[in-house]
């Protein structure tokens, strides 16, 4: 797919715009049965509106991790309740076509999660080969705090997205974040530039958001320099596995010794296939986050791990998402999202013979 043809996509879709407030346009990112055995396609949903109640655009899907094969379909449909429904209209492009490879295509009907900016879709396929059904799952970044923040304070920046990075440049050159929370201080209006980490492919959009900066800095104050986020440089191969008992101390007023090179969050597990927090591991969390508030000059990387279940490139997108379940949950308990970052190693790195629960685990390393 050349950049041409989004170009001229994009204008086609530009005298679209009159949406709305809980309008369903957008670029959606994501992916077809994620978990299914015979294989999964990411994919990005484009969507406009037109007059009227009807809604259009396109579907890309690419094989796996082939982006030599893919397709791009024309799509059509109406916004309904709980979502909306698309129908396969025609096929825009297509590549690595075989006598042997197909593409599925008949109707899908979403649901809206607005919490999450989330698309859930269940398609119905119209007979061929194994054609029969096909689920998908789709996310949008999008601004969830202020677009407008006072100049020289600490304000948490929150969007929606799975796997996001944060980018100061249009060239993805800069980068000074990941997640879905950015707290930094900012003297001017300032655009920083975001992708999905989720499922990415040639196709995933870089969204620019625009964040508006009111009144003055405090005279003397210097202006922030973000440094690149230690989540993009690799975590020492040490890895200490450590019971919950040694955590309290965590929370011991300074001088506190550091943490080792890595260490293991025993009880701090999660649901099979999913980025789901078990109950089990809120105590150690709480600890943590209270170490973390009483040391504010503490700053942490936490690594994800998985088990060897499922393919190798789900499993380190799952275990970016688990790294990012735990930073969420001490966001949530008032620790500065830029005093974390988070990283996903899949399951390169077990500690037990497979399977075993306890693979399915996060690490925390104290950064100097």
């Amino acid at each position: 797919m050349t950049y041409r043809f989004w170009a001229v996509l994009a204008v086609l879709l530009a005298g679209h715009l009159s949406l709305r407030a809980q309008s369903l346009a957008g670029v959606w990112q994501g992916v077809e049965d994620e978990f299914a055995a015979k294989g999964y396609c990411p994919s990005v949903l484009r969507v406009q509106q037109r007059g009227g109640e009807s809604v259009f655009g396109v579907l890309y899907q690419q094989s796996g991790g082939q982006a030599g094969v893919s397709v791009t379909f024309q799509m059509e449909g109406t916004p309904t309740p709980a979502g909306l429904t698309l129908e396969h209209v025609r096929k825009l492009a297509e590549s690595g076509r075989s006598l042997f490879r197909y593409w599925c295509a008949g109707s899908i009907t979403f649901t809206y999660d607005a919490s999450q900016e989330k698309l859930t879709g269940r398609a119905a396929y119209a007979p061929q080969g194994e054609c029969s059904t096909g689920t998908f799952t789709f996310y949008r970044v999008r601004l969830k705090s202020a677009a407008t923040v006072p100049a020289g304070a600490l304000s948490a920046l929150r969007v929606s997205g799975r796997d996001v990075r944060w980018y100061a440049d249009a060239e993805l050159t800069k980068p000074v974040a990941t997640g879905n929370t950015y707290a930094t201080q900012l003297r001017q209006t300032t655009t920083f530039y975001l992708k999905q980490g989720y499922f990415a492919t040639a196709e995933s959009p870089v969204v620019p958001i625009t964040i508006q900066v009111s009144g003055k800095a405090p005279a003397g104050q210097p202006a922030p320099t973000p440094a690149p986020p230690d989540s993009l440089r690799p975590l020492p191969p040490a890895r200490v596995p450590v019971p919950v008992a040694p955590l309290p101390a965590l929370a011991a007023k300074a001088p506190v010794a550091p943490l080792p090179p890595a260490v293991v969050l025993p009880t701090v597990l999660f649901k099979l296939a999913t980025a789901e927090l078990l109950p089990t591991a809120r105590p150690a969390l709480n600890r943590l986050a209270a170490e973390l508030l009483a040391r504010p000059a503490l700053r942490l990387r936490i690594a994800g791990h998985t088990d060897r279940v499922g393919e190798s490139e789900k499993n380190r997108l799952l275990s970016e998402q688990r790294a990012e379940m735990v930073k969420t949950y001490l966001v949530q308990a008032g620790v500065p999202a830029e005093r974390l970052s988070t990283i996903g190693y899949g399951d390169t790195q077990p500690l037990y013979p497979a399977p075993d629960a306890r693979n399915r685990r996060v690490e925390v390393q104290e950064l100097p």
